[in-house]
């Protein structure tokens, strides 16, 4: 077996990638949920964190899935539909963004996880265009979800210099 250098993620490289981020504790807990978290340098946080969103982002496709089946107000069943559709194209992007991090394409992986993020405010704004209230539960999510791309964007701003 040969020897694999890896850098420690301890909690100082945790804390040192996370402060920058407006909720510093979201992102710490994000990273320190992940087993992988342990051995990873500062692009393998990254990539928990864009694993953290893609996650969050499958939760809200479900979530608009399921509320979109239990209205009956027509335009907002349609609304939610068109959330259900555009976090299903954030996954996507969040899928290719997390390659172009394994090849080193810092600004593409910024591109698309801000991409992703832009698809969430559209949702909330349409849906909020409408007076809907979203369940507690899913306003929650889609907090958490902004969080943790920003801080993913700040996280790998930091590699550009």
């Amino acid at each position: 077996m040969g020897h694999r250098n890896l850098v420690s993620a301890d909690d100082t490289l945790i804390k040192t990638q996370c402060h920058n981020a407006e909720d510093p504790k979201a992102c710490i807990q994000c990273v320190k949920s992940d087993p992988q978290s342990q051995s990873a340098d500062k692009v393998g946080i990254a990539a928990i964190v864009i694993t953290c969103i893609s996650n969050k982002v499958v939760t809200l496709e479900s979530n608009m899935t399921v509320l979109a089946s239990s209205v009956h107000d027509k335009k907002l069943k349609l609304v939610l539909q068109d959330c259900q559709k555009e976090f299903s194209d954030a996954k996507t992007n969040l899928t290719t963004a997390m390659d172009r991090l394994k090849n080193k394409d810092y600004d593409q992986t910024n591109y698309l996880v801000n991409h992703a993020l832009q698809k969430e405010f559209y949702c909330k704004n349409n849906v909020g265009d409408l007076q809907y209230t979203l369940p507690t539960t899913v306003l929650n999510d889609m907090t958490l979800y902004e969080k943790l791309s920003e801080a993913a964007m700040r996280i790998i701003d930091r590699f550009l210099w």
